[in-house]
């Protein structure tokens, strides 16, 4: 894989890219032998021809199902780990450790998901069950955020829990430990070749052609989607036959309003852009700290691509149009949601 000839998808992207609800209190259960009543008290035992109850399994009841679900919980985790240790876990040849991003990555990200940004899915159910499909989506933020809760939606919530793999830019793979937890979460460069191979072996892969255009756009541009190149992400789903599922994210664009751009700390740090927004760096560390927009993403109908004869991902009209067709499908129902939506926050 590190001898494949990089093919962007645009010409931007070298530099883009518990229980239960508690059970109800049973009635006392009455004794199963026959006992005398005290003076002065009821005959406890029950009367002829009724069912007589016996004594409770150890464990049973509410408490004993708490204790239980803990063992398991801490079975399982000594289980992980114990796998982790010794080494049996498979790693695709990407890096993907599906295992990891089940037990450890999607919970670390499903509280931010689920409590922090409340993000609301429609429309998942436009991902096929089964086989290849690429995701096109709109990117904004300043920081890819988006692409993590894009990844959590599509892991909790399709029926058949599908797994996302994410086309990230080379950046991502150039930073320390970042570049490792992006493998191990299923994410890899936004190369064609390596796009291909993930759609002919039937995996459910992301892209975001804005890269950072998208995410580095001003606030006084938020949902106004950037140029999507030149239509690579189009010839390579042409190549592999699979559908384009469109999807549109709504609160992203909101969660770090970039006011500024400083271009010196730009160059001189090797990124695209440093954002400065009303809170960052002003604030420091603290004003890194997105705000808690309320997220929307909605997936589309898919546009299938398997009725095209082989060659027409060779047709660079074919691909401009399928590339605006995605485009205005994704930039319409951004205005849509944006109509439908009360309040950022709330």
């Amino acid at each position: 894989m590190a001898d494949a000839k990089v093919i962007p998808f645009d010409d931007d992207r070298s530099r883009s890219g518990g229980l239960p609800r508690a059970a109800r209190r049973r009635p006392p259960v009455r004794g199963t032998g026959s006992v005398s009543a005290l003076p002065g008290q009821p005959d406890a035992s029950p009367p002829p021809g009724e069912p007589q109850e016996g004594p409770r399994e150890a464990g049973a009841g509410p408490v004993g199902a708490e204790r239980g679900g803990w063992d398991r919980r801490i079975a399982g985790g000594l289980a992980f780990l114990r796998r982790r240790v010794t080494g049996e876990y498979d790693v695709d040849e990407f890096g993907y450790d599906e295992e990891l991003t089940d037990q450890v990555l999607m919970s670390l990200l499903r509280p931010v998901y689920e409590k922090y940004f409340r993000v609301e899915v429609k429309g998942v159910e436009n991902i096929p069950a089964e086989g290849g499909a690429l995701i096109v989506s709109n990117h904004s933020g300043a920081l890819p955020l988006d692409g993590l809760m894009l990844q959590v939606a599509v892991h909790d919530h399709h029926p058949a829990g599908r797994h996302l793999r994410l086309l990230a830019a080379d950046l991502v793979f150039m930073l320390p430990v970042v570049n490792e937890l992006a493998r191990k979460a299923g994410h890899t460069l936004a190369c064609a070749e390596d796009a291909e191979r993930l759609l002919r072996d039937g995996e459910v892969v992301g892209v975001m052609p804005e890269g950072f255009k998208g995410l580095g756009k001003p606030f006084g541009e938020r949902y106004k989607l950037q140029r999507f190149g030149r239509g690579g992400f189009v010839s390579t789903a042409l190549k592999a036959g699979v559908p384009i599922v469109p999807c549109s994210i709504v609160g992203a664009e909101e969660i770090y309003p970039m006011v500024g751009n400083s271009k010196t700390l730009a160059r001189l740090l090797g990124f695209p852009y440093f954002p400065i927004t009303p809170t960052f760096p002003w604030l420091g560390p603290l004003g890194a700290v997105p705000l808690p927009t309320k997220w929307t993403i909605q997936f589309g109908e898919p546009i299938p691509t398997d009725g095209y004869p082989l060659e027409a991902a060779e047709d660079p009209m074919l691909m401009f149009n399928l590339t605006d067709q995605v485009r205005e499908q994704i930039q319409h129902t951004l205005y849509k949601l944006l109509v439908q939506r009360r309040s950022v926050f709330f």
